[in-house]
């Protein structure tokens, strides 16, 4: 067995998809005999780069799991006393997760004080390779940080592919991101109705999750003016925090006009209550301008909602059309044909086909390909 120590953000951190599924991976570790610790972060972010309200959960910290504190991303001396440390500790592996290359810097120079303990190797789990929004830097900093990682697992082939304009000669294996299942059992969408103070009788749509702009909320929205979703009644509930300015959504409201047809809970949603959202709905759509993978789609497969998603990315290539949803191009006409589509079909058509496809996606297929794959690494 082995001793993993996970880099990447945690309690008391409040980093969405992210934290969630170090949490849950590093139950996984441990679940399977390996010994499992996260070192997260002090200070993530300045607050003037923070898009969200507020970087911290008021959730309480899990009992289970041993997770340092650590990191500040912008102190250089706090980068080589964290690396020092851990190379001291001698960990057997090192899972370090990368989502953007401003934490290239903090995180490369970290694990370049690791490598000098000769023994611990170093397997990066990439979210993203190419950011989905490109500011000055992003390639020399991606630079600095793959060029630190012994081997490289993605989750989708659209990332996998980018780690090739980076990486052409290191270890890396594609693996389906693992469905969340740390969210707590689904309940009756009349239960979570009546939590969320909604209608129960409604055609209810959901868009979940933090809001930017790759994410195409403004093609739901425009979606959501066409005549032929209004003559059917149905609503679109936006559940998640803004992580831009939004106004500009608010004037495509104010331009639309969408007469009611929106429910908007755009606070952040903490953990206990996703469940919730999720079972409130009929359908999640992802109406996504361009993606890699997306961790609400595993979240969706949980809860057993079908989905619908636009042809971009790794998106079509988890959800088979008209089996676990629908695949739809990223323009509004398009999306609400789709969720026409949807209704016409009716929820029940997808639930066998989900239940089967969700089978694909275990934590235990991430571990043993996490640890399989540090068997490539020579020391």
């Amino acid at each position: 067995m082995a001793r993993i120590f996970i880099i990447g953000p945690a309690h008391p951190l409040r980093g969405g998809g992210i934290v969630s599924f170090n949490e849950r991976l590093a139950r996984a570790f441990q679940e399977e005999g390996h010994t499992c610790e996260i070192w997260s972060f002090s200070l993530q972010y300045p607050s003037f780069l923070f898009p969200g309200k507020s970087q911290y959960s008021n959730e309480p910290a899990p009992t289970d799991l041993t997770i340092h504190t650590a990191i500040n991303s912008i102190d250089p001396l706090n980068w080589w006393k964290v690396g020092n440390q851990i190379a001291k500790e001698r960990p057997d592996i090192i899972l370090v997760r990368f989502w953007l290359p401003f934490m290239g810097p903090a995180l490369g120079t970290i694990l370049r004080r690791v490598q000098k303990n000769k023994h611990t190797k170093i397997i990066c789990l990439a979210d993203n390779v190419i950011p989905h929004e490109k500011r000055p830097g992003d390639k020399i900093f991606t630079q600095y940080f793959v060029k630190s990682c012994d081997a490289f697992i993605t989750m989708s082939e659209k990332v996998q592919r980018d780690l090739l304009t980076f990486n052409t000669n290191k270890p890396s294996d594609l693996v389906a991101h693992p469905l969340y299942d740390n969210f707590g059992e689904g309940v009756s969408k009349e239960i979570a109705r009546d939590y969320l103070q909604l209608d129960p009788n409604e055609k209810i749509i959901l868009f979940f999750g933090f809001i930017r702009k790759y994410k195409g909320l403004d093609l739901l929205l425009e979606a959501m003016s066409d005549p032929r979703i209004s003559a059917a009644g149905i609503k679109l509930l936006i559940a998640g925090e803004f992580y831009e300015n939004p106004e500009a959504y608010h004037s495509l409201i104010e331009k639309l006009q969408p007469q009611g047809r929106l429910i908007l809970r755009t606070n952040f949603i903490p953990d206990s209550e996703i469940k919730y959202y999720l079972c409130a709905a009929d359908a999640v759509v992802q109406p996504y301008r361009n993606a890699t993978q997306s961790g609400v789609t595993p979240l969706s497969y949980h809860f057993e909602k079908p989905m619908l998603v636009t042809n971009v990315g790794g998106l079509p290539g988890l959800v088979p059309h008209e089996k676990v949803g629908l695949v739809c191009e990223p323009n509004a006409s398009a999306i609400a044909t789709a969720i026409l589509r949807f209704y016409d079909l009716g929820e029940a058509h997808f639930l066998p086909d989900i239940k089967k496809e969700k089978i694909k996606y275990s934590w235990t297929t991430m571990v043993n390909s996490i640890v399989a794959l540090s068997k490539q690494v020579s020391k």
